[in-house]
């Protein structure tokens, strides 16, 4: 190698250092690193897949300045009798709901609905897909930046799925309270209310209570109702004749006996569904219930 080939790779080596050596100072620069400390946007996920079905999936609402520490979660459960409606019957009340709870995260679930024609996704379906939806949550509580305590809400079917894991399985997802409108709680005797009830339990839980009583009383979360129970507020109607007031009047009395803390209150005169104006005032007491145990 001459004198010459050998300075003109060194050139090319010297230059090449300078050049990787530079760029790795500008890539260390803090001025291009966003904020590690600084606070959070707020953040929403649509149809964030907590299973492989089409129905499994949730929307989540993420608050800004949320922390691990801070920000607790309520999951809202859809009615539709097991077999119609959808999450976004959330964003009726997400409004009230974010101004009564600033500082929640929110989810609204959807989840798999039975089926007459095929006969598909009877119970305890959507009992397992609230489990799945909940263990979901937090498999991503660090990364939403968000509490591992949980609260459960929701209307008319929703209300029985929230009821049933709060009580059933509370020890899947650190279950702080549980929030319900007009919910089934007791199915063997809703079985007997009308013949619209009977039909429709007969199919989604395999039977009726005589031929298949262990399905109606693992669904039922009256008969999941102990002194550990967590605390409890529920909403019905005095004129509902889809779930009759009676469901509630059962919970309430098993909640009595066992001692667990809850508030129940009956809205005169209104059906299985409420006018704004009581569901404004349903949510502000949520939030009075709510705040009253943290």
């Amino acid at each position: 190698m001459t004198s010459e080939q050998f300075l003109s790779k060194a050139s090319k080596w010297i230059f090449y250092s300078f050049f990787f050596a530079v760029v790795l100072l500008q890539g260390c620069s803090s001025t291009d690193d966003p904020l590690p400390d600084g606070p959070l946007l707020a953040m929403e996920l649509t149809n964030e897949a907590y299973g492989t079905d089409t129905r499994q999936v949730m929307d989540v609402f993420l608050p800004a300045g949320r922390t691990l520490e801070d920000t607790p979660i309520l999951i809202y459960i859809h009615g539709g009798a097991w077999i119609d409606g959808s999450k976004e019957e959330f964003l009726e009340f997400r409004t009230a709901f974010e101004q009564a709870l600033p500082d929640f995260a929110f989810v609204a679930i959807n989840y798999r609905l039975y089926n007459f024609i095929s006969n598909t996704n009877g119970f305890p379906t959507q009992e397992n897909d609230v489990i799945a939806a909940v263990e979901h949550v937090l498999e991503n509580q660090l990364e939403w930046n968000i509490s591992d305590e949980i609260y459960l809400a929701g209307a008319s079917a929703g209300g029985h799925l929230a009821l049933l894991h709060a009580y059933k399985h509370q020890e899947i997802g650190n279950i702080q309270a549980v929030m319900a409108l007009f919910p089934p709680t007791e199915l063997e005797s809703l079985h007997s209310f009308n013949f619209v009830t009977q039909s429709g339990l007969t199919a989604l839980l395999g039977g009726t209570p005589e031929s298949n009583p262990d399905a109606y009383f693992q669904s039922s979360p009256v008969n999941f109702v102990s002194s550990s129970t967590v605390p409890s507020i529920f909403f019905h109607g005095t004129e509902d004749t889809v779930v009759p007031i009676s469901q509630s009047d059962l919970l309430a009395a098993e909640l009595t006996g066992a001692g667990v803390n809850f508030q129940y209150e009956i809205i005169e005169g209104q059906g299985h569904g409420f006018t704004p104006a009581t569901y404004a005032a349903v949510i502000s007491d949520v939030e009075g219930f709510i705040n009253s145990l943290r």
